[in-house]
């Protein structure tokens, strides 16, 4: 990785060096990843309260993408997208869905690519081993804050919480945070010709 990749503040900016974004542009990247979050949010199974899904991975790989702006950004839009009644959530759409048990996690989405992207602009995260640790980090605040909203629905019971929000996601958490950090990992290492 030479000198323009190894100091670019995200991956968009390791592949694309000389990138100076219009305003359109950023728009274009922000619809294009919101659209990326409600197709992953469609590749569910239910499980009880919380559906799974493959939204997480998507949110880990954009804050490392997009860097913690971009990604909030698309964050924001596609929640903006929901609860103004379009079914792009995994339950559908609408302010209604703030009270869902897993609102919390979309919540989570948030914190997760501002964590996220806050390190992969420190340079952190571009080998396996350090990606996957950036990937923890993100994955493990986003599933606090759907935990922590659970606990209302369930009489503030930790453990009830817990049992629904946790336990049935932790072997998949674990694969899909691995997922993602091969993934990012290997877009580090595998650089367009002009940044190498």
């Amino acid at each position: 990785m030479n000198a323009s990749a190894s100091s670019a503040r995200n991956l968009l900016q390791a592949y694309f060096p000389q990138l100076n974004l219009s305003l359109a542009q950023k728009t274009a990247i922000v619809l294009a990843s919101s659209l990326a979050l409600t197709i992953s949010a469609k590749i569910q199974f239910p499980l009880g309260l919380v559906p799974f899904t493959m939204q997480t991975y998507v949110v880990m790989v954009l804050g490392v993408l997009l860097g913690k702006r971009l990604a909030a950004a698309s964050v924001l839009a596609y929640l903006a997208q929901g609860l103004a009644g379009l079914p792009v959530f995994a339950g559908g759409g609408g302010l209604a869905y703030i009270a869902a048990p897993s609102f919390g996690y979309l919540i989570g989405f948030l914190a997760a690519v501002l964590l996220i992207g806050h390190f992969t602009e420190r340079g952190y995260g571009r080998h396996l081993i350090g990606s996957f640790v950036v990937m923890v980090a993100g994955h493990a605040l986003l599933f606090v804050f759907g935990v922590m909203w659970l606990m209302p629905a369930l009489g503030f019971d930790l453990e009830k919480a817990l049992m629904v929000g946790w336990y049935p996601f932790a072997g998949m958490f674990l694969i899909k945070t691995v997922l993602a950090a091969l993934t990012v990992a290997g877009m580090w290492r595998i650089q367009r010709p002009s940044t190498r």
